[in-house]
């Protein structure tokens, strides 16, 4: 069973690096998205295991968005990323997911 993981970014090219990269495991299916509208509406849509906050969200609109997300999800677990290697990313969502 794949994990699926929303990232959130607001940077449209970091956005696709993101992409590429989370769905480069075959245990993992990325949805990369860069509008909070968008986020709301996959986690509604579907079953989220992860969430993933990029850079260029500001302190209020992250507030905001987890309030969102929580509310339809509650439980959710979701993190911040703000970049580094490919290593680094694994490590991230690997310690988030075994998290209880």
């Amino acid at each position: 069973m794949q994990t699926i993981i929303l990232y959130i970014g607001r940077d449209t090219e970091i956005t696709v690096v993101m992409n590429r990269l989370l769905n480069a495991r075959p245990e993992w299916k990325g949805i990369c998205v860069c509008l909070d509208e968008e986020a709301v509406a996959i986690c509604k849509a579907q079953h989220i295991d992860l969430v993933l906050l990029g850079n260029g969200i500001d302190h209020e609109a992250e507030k905001a968005l987890k309030v969102s997300l929580l509310e339809l999800r509650p439980g959710l677990k979701i993190i911040q990323h703000y970049g580094g290697g490919s290593g680094l990313l694994y490590g991230e969502i690997m310690t988030a997911l075994h998290q209880v």
